[in-house]
């Protein structure tokens, strides 16, 4: 049984900074496409940044400069950085993994496995 586990979230005021971290057990392998998407209640799910095995990154453009997403090696927590917190950036965040390679970030069905989310919040 494979686990994504969240952590990290919780509340700070625009211009801040915060740090997820992701952690995957119970997959010998480990995961080579792995990302963060978040989600709005009443919006879609967006995808926020990924990594991949041959540690290459995506960012959606809401985050670029802002956010940084990283992980040392195969198998180790992935990491996300987020500095210049704004209001928009409260959402629900969610870890994402795929055995797979380069698996697209744009959606999360291009992912099997995904934990149950650590809460974000950015006031003004």
């Amino acid at each position: 049984q494979v686990y994504v586990v969240e952590s990290g979230g919780g509340s700070v005021q625009a211009g801040g900074s915060l740090t997820l971290s992701c952690a995957v057990t119970g997959e010998r392998y480990g995961l080579f496409s792995m990302g963060w998407f978040r989600h709005v209640a009443g919006k879609e799910l967006e995808a926020v940044a990924c990594i991949y095995g041959d540690r290459s990154t995506y960012y959606a453009n809401s985050v670029k400069g802002r956010f940084s997403i990283s992980q040392d090696a195969p198998k180790h927590p992935v990491i996300l950085d987020m500095n210049n917190l704004e209001p928009e950036d409260t959402a629900m965040y969610y870890c994402v993994g795929d055995p797979r390679p380069n698996q697209p970030c744009e959606s999360s069905k291009n992912f099997i496995y995904r934990g149950k989310g650590t809460q974000v919040t950015v006031s003004s």
